[in-house]
């Protein structure tokens, strides 16, 4: 890892400057940090809001930025009042990722800054990502990915940096919770953030609600599930609050992007 840490210094050095699309999560964090360390004030952390992105986690990621001394600025993006996103497609992450990029290389282009990079890494080559493809397509790069960082070797350096998120869960967007074909709207988006809320509090960390209409599908490791059963009440009557009249929890557990498993069936 030693290697590649060098590898990685030194490509960033030899961008000159660089924007970081900062997303609040170990690998765009560990971007920022070293692009920091290496351009100093010719790197700058841009961090996209949109209905998408979960109140908590917005503050929690502006917060670290700025403990960590690191400049950043936040960009609106409309991804959601995009109809080819809003329709909810396999792609959807194509459309989203078009709008953040574009929102992201302004910023850029505005203050001078040579390269729009993101935290993309080694092992995001598998699995269903059309946001990635948007990226190639605009012209990101992917510093971690080109040197050849896996996740782990990223929660590895992060940790050995001092990075109070090294062994942060992974966080996809919002967006994530919902079956592909059913619309998104700012109003599912807030509700599954409310219902997330809910868990959090609990001191869960790792945790997903997956929104079915009426219906919340609560996913946590197996090793939480006695923490929401033994509060199933009170995640009821919470749950029911953020507007959702049935509340289940998805006995197979926590799942990273379990959406696709439906996708990957009619694939066969």
């Amino acid at each position: 890892m030693v290697d590649k840490y060098t590898a990685l210094q030194a490509l960033l050095d030899d961008m000159g400057s660089a924007a970081v699309a900062y997303s609040g999560g170990v690998d765009s964090t560990l971007l920022a940090r070293v692009a920091f360390d290496v351009l100093g004030d010719k790197m700058l952390a841009v961090m996209a809001i949109s209905e998408s992105m979960g109140a908590s986690e917005r503050e929690d990621s502006a917060r670290l930025m700025q403990d960590l001394g690191i400049p950043l600025v936040t960009v609106l993006t409309g991804e959601v009042r995009d109809p080819r996103y809003a329709a909810n497609p396999p792609n959807r992450c194509y459309f989203c990722k078009g709008h953040i990029i574009q929102a992201i290389q302004d910023v850029a282009q505005a203050r001078g800054l040579a390269v729009v990079i993101d935290g993309s890494n080694a092992d995001d080559v598998g699995d269903h990502r059309p946001g990635r493809q948007a990226g190639i397509e605009h012209g990101v790069r992917s510093p971690l990915h080109e040197v050849g960082f896996s996740k782990q070797d990223i929660r590895a350096l992060a940790r050995r940096l001092g990075l109070p998120n090294w062994d942060k869960p992974s966080m996809a967007c919002l967006a994530s919770r919902v079956p592909y074909g059913t619309p998104i709207t700012p109003e599912v988006l807030s509700q599954i953030d409310r219902a997330e809320g809910v868990l959090c509090q609990l001191g869960l960390a790792q945790l997903r609600v997956r929104h079915h209409g009426s219906l919340a599908r609560i996913e946590v490791p197996p090793a939480d599930m006695e923490v929401v059963l033994v509060r199933r009440e009170r995640i009821v009557a919470d749950f029911k609050a953020a507007g959702y009249t049935y509340v289940a929890l998805d006995l197979q557990g926590f799942r990273s992007g379990s959406v696709n498993e439906e996708l990957n069936d009619e694939r066969g």
